[in-house]
């Protein structure tokens, strides 16, 4: 995998997927776009989402929606690392087995999510989840 970040003036940069995808940042506490450590944040919600969906696809539930709401705690001083994140799914569906969620969301935390994990190591992750019955 590769990447690159091109600084486009002021405080604002433009990243570059080996994928030909792209994603403004903001460098000035994100007034303007993400800033990078809200699209680690973000990175980890979508890493750990698609494995829920995965996991619960997988297990023949009927999922019609899937929240990942992140909530995360930093260092006052620098570098301002990452010291908690919990990571709270709302998992709106037909007929949703609990125990399938659970493990789904557990799972995805301790053994799939590869920004989790690697965040893991220096943060205290957490994890949540609720069960809405759709109609």
């Amino acid at each position: 995998m590769q990447a690159s970040v091109k600084w486009c003036g002021g405080e604002t940069f433009l990243g570059l997927s080996n994928s030909s995808h792209s994603v403004v940042m903001d460098g000035n506490g994100g007034k303007n776009a993400p800033s990078p450590m809200e699209m680690v944040l973000m990175g980890a919600g979508g890493c750990s989402s698609v494995d829920v969906i995965a996991a619960l696809k997988e297990g023949a539930q009927q999922v019609v929606s899937c929240v990942a709401e992140l909530s995360a705690e930093r260092r006052e001083q620098s570098p301002k690392l990452f010291t908690k994140i919990n990571i709270h799914f709302v998992v709106t569906g037909k007929a949703l087995d609990e125990h399938r969620v659970a493990t789904a969301v557990r799972d995805s935390l301790e053994k799939y999510c590869s920004v989790c994990l690697m965040l893991g190591a220096g943060v205290t992750m957490t994890h949540s989840y609720e069960i809405i019955e759709s109609a």
